[in-house]
């Protein structure tokens, strides 16, 4: 039988099995278990500390509020749905998320100019003022840590830790195997 007469389903197939995941070589495991202590080391330190910048706006904002936040004032008004599909997460999520931010006139809900039977969610001037005010005092916190740093070394981590979170966010979604590049990033304004 030639293989495109072949009757075996392509699950069992051994092209359409997903690549087998080798155990690293020895010589590597001592620098990956260094790695991953530091992601976990990295990971705690940074829910302690909230890493929520320095100055007057430090830890005002948590972390959902600056992400949400963050994805309407790069990508523009969006619906609950497009917000929930671009950050990875449910959106039941977005919509318990959002609300302290509507109630605060940070974001407002307005109607959708392509459907006017749909809402959307857009920043507010407020928003973009209080996002501006975390965004800076962030920007201060990193520029600190990073103080004894050359320009190409904060270059070099911004271009890891973004392939890596790609690398975590292919994973999560069972997406392309996730030991492939990752797809150029650019840095978050401010």
């Amino acid at each position: 039988m030639t293989p495109e007469t072949s009757t075996a389903s392509p699950a069992a197939s051994p092209a359409a099995a997903p690549p087998a995941r080798s155990r690293p070589e020895p010589r590597h495991a001592a620098l990956l278990d260094t790695l991953q202590h530091e992601v976990a080391v990295f990971a705690r330190r940074a829910e302690q500390t909230r890493l929520g910048g320095l100055g007057p706006a430090r830890e005002t904002m948590d972390r959902a509020a600056y992400l949400l936040l963050s994805r309407l004032a790069e990508e523009g008004p969006a619906g609950v749905k497009a917000l929930a599909c671009g950050m990875g997460i449910d959106s039941s999520t977005v919509t318990r998320q959002v609300a302290p931010l509507v109630a605060a006139g940070l974001v407002r809900r307005a109607a959708d100019p392509a459907d006017g039977r749909a809402v959307v969610l857009q920043l507010s001037p407020l928003g973009s003022e209080r996002l501006a005010e975390v965004r800076d005092s962030r920007r201060r916190l990193i520029s600190e840590l990073t103080e004894g740093w050359t320009p190409e070394e904060r270059a070099d981590f911004c271009a890891l830790l973004t392939r890596f979170n790609g690398a975590i966010t292919r994973l999560q979604s069972g997406g392309p195997d996730a030991r492939g590049a990752s797809e150029p990033v650019s840095p978050a304004p401010g």
